[in-house]
């Protein structure tokens, strides 16, 4: 399976998934800790984390697959979101929760 195969069932498999440095517990960088705390305001109880640092493949493959070039990225319901910054204007308008909350 190819990097793009893997990320495209990720992303397809689960509704609300994080590309971050580090895990949830222990986020690796200052954005990746920014988007889990946003998340866990939101009530986000069903996310799919993907450490970017234990899969290289994975780190570029992402960038190359949202045209984005940072980490962390959000995919809600298969579609991209943003980064860091995205999220906290979406979270602190409220747009990110109604997003996560829609059926």
């Amino acid at each position: 399976m190819s990097v793009e195969d893997t990320i495209e069932q990720q992303i397809s498999n689960n509704p609300v998934v994080l590309y971050m440095k580090g895990s949830p517990e222990q986020p690796q960088c200052g954005f990746s800790a920014n988007a889990i705390n946003i998340l866990n305001a939101c009530g986000v109880n069903n996310l799919f984390t993907v450490d970017v640092l234990q899969d290289p493949e994975i780190r570029q493959g992402i960038k190359d697959y949202s045209n984005w070039p940072t980490i962390p990225q959000l995919y809600v319901k298969g579609e991209f979101v943003g980064g860091s910054d995205i999220l906290t204007e979406m979270y602190q308008s409220g747009e990110l929760k109604k997003l996560i909350d829609e059926d």
